[in-house]
């Protein structure tokens, strides 16, 4: 029988990247009290000419969210794509760089993480 492609302890391992650790929790609430921001600009701010408020999103997720929008654009898609599609690639590009962050930190860490037991090496 073939092992399954993606275990459930790949699922936590990727979680706990994402989600699990300094440098990528820091980052998270970065873009979320920038989202806050931009959709409070959005909604409660007249301004006379547009906002660029929502740049700083795109700057949070970049560079990945402008391969999304690059990679759409060469398969036919209109200019930005569909509304859904921009939100969805902002997202997927916040997630895809907080698993590169906890990555990086714990290559940083030298790879120790909370699932390994204290013991002497090379016994």
């Amino acid at each position: 029988m073939n092992k399954p492609v993606l275990t459930e302890q790949h699922v936590r391992t990727l979680a706990r990247l994402t989600f699990g650790n300094a440098a990528s929790r820091i980052y998270l609430g970065v873009v979320a009290a920038t989202t806050v921001f931009v959709t409070m600009d959005t909604l409660f701010v007249t301004h006379e000419d547009a906002s660029f408020a929502g740049v700083w999103l795109f700057l949070l997720a970049a560079p990945t969210v402008f391969v999304f929008l690059v990679g759409s654009s060469t398969l036919g898609a209109e200019a930005l794509g569909p509304d859904w599609f921009v939100y969805l690639a902002l997202v997927v590009s916040v997630l895809v760089q907080s698993l590169a962050l906890g990555w990086f930190a714990r290559l940083l860490r030298g790879g120790r993480g909370r699932s390994r037991q204290a013991g002497p090496q090379g016994a």
